[in-house]
């Protein structure tokens, strides 16, 4: 199965970007989306930028992601 997870943009350089996810930093490939800004969040599968997605549907599904961890504990 896969799962891309919405991370926040915190720098970009180019085709790269560090994007955040629950503190974690990772770099990114962002060249698939255009005109990528910081504080934009972004779906991110295996490494690459796929999708832009608004704050409020970002922040809905990191909350259930949390939750999912939660109940796995």
């Amino acid at each position: 199965m896969c799962l891309a997870v919405p991370y926040r943009i915190i720098s970009k350089d180019g085709n790269k970007a560090i994007a955040d996810v629950f503190g974690m930093k990772k770099e990114i490939d962002i060249r698939i989306i255009e005109d990528v800004e910081i504080d934009e969040y972004v779906l991110v599968h295996a490494g690459f930028a796929i999708q832009r997605v608004n704050q409020e549907d970002a922040k809905e599904t990191l909350e259930l992601l949390t939750e999912l961890c939660e109940a796995e504990e």
